[in-house]
């Protein structure tokens, strides 16, 4: 069994406040893009006498230990409530930069959650996949949605939004700096009082409904200023596709991509070295 977990983007990252359990509370809209990693799950060899599950790997490097990885973790956490699961076979080829921003390590374990749920008949609920993608961490839900999305409270409230972006050109650009999501947390200093300003007033839900190129001056990612302080190269992108006519260009959630949406027939090549990920997708 075959699937292809995509990424994410974030339009809008504002947080709006710090939780007793020690996270923050946020609101932003996620929104799907194209960009695909490549999970496949079969079963282990039946000609081993004592089978086990395995995961192995290839496309860009994944650090770590096994047991950390969030495949595998999903595939544990629905074996405790499904013991009938047997030991399979997990291979990810992962094309989704990691420490990115993109999402990429929880849209692997979401899907692979919906390829067991798939694969073994579990015959889970989608509420009952979002309860499980939850577990594994605040932005996995989405991807069991999969569409676009408010999210709110650490990012696992979810309330599907109007919003198509279809025939613009999304360029998307990644230097190949992984950002630590706890250190970008750590670097934020903010008056909560004054969140509601952040975006001129208005909702996020507003913003999106106004025409791309009015969202230049509203959209607001708190992570950004930190993150291009420490990191200057991520700033010179998102000046570059402003500067080659994108009608709206972020960081997408704690970096260190960095998106442009364009209409399609303004859209010009970029000059970016050679090591940084580069990738233009038709919405």
């Amino acid at each position: 069994m075959l699937f292809f977990p995509n990424c994410k983007i974030n339009l809008g990252l504002i947080i709006t406040g710090k939780r007793a359990d020690g996270y923050h509370n946020l609101e932003t809209i996620f929104y799907p893009v194209q960009l695909n990693d490549a999970l496949e799950i079969i079963h282990s060899s039946s000609n081993v006498e004592s089978p086990t599950t395995i995961f192995t790997h290839s496309g860009i490097t994944i650090a770590g230990e096994e047991k950390d990885n969030l495949c595998i973790k999903a595939y544990y956490l629905l074996k405790k409530d499904f013991p009938q699961i047997p030991p399979v076979k997990i291979h990810l080829h992962k094309a989704i930069p990691m420490g990115a921003g993109l999402g990429g390590g929880s849209a692997d374990a979401a899907f692979t959650l919906i390829a067991l749920n798939e694969k073994y008949s579990l015959n889970l609920s989608f509420d009952q996949l979002l309860g499980y993608a939850l577990e594994l961490g605040s932005d996995c839900p989405f991807f069991i949605y999969n569409k676009p999305c408010l999210a709110t409270g650490r990012g696992e409230k979810l309330q599907p939004v109007d919003l198509a972006l279809a025939g613009y050109l999304l360029v998307l650009v990644n230097p190949q700096i992984h950002v630590n999501t706890q250190w970008a947390f750590s670097q934020l200093n903010i008056d909560f009082n004054q969140t509601a300003d952040k975006n001129s007033g208005k909702t996020l839900r507003t913003i999106i409904s106004q025409p791309i190129s009015d969202w230049r001056d509203e959209l607001v990612n708190d992570f950004e200023r930190p993150v291009f302080q420490k990191y200057p190269v991520i700033k010179a992108i998102k000046e570059t596709f402003y500067a080659k006519g994108a009608l709206f260009a972020s960081m997408s959630g704690s970096g260190s991509s960095v998106y442009g949406i364009f209409e399609k027939n303004t859209f010009n090549s970029f000059d970016f070295p050679e090591n940084y990920l580069l990738r233009s997708i038709l919405l």
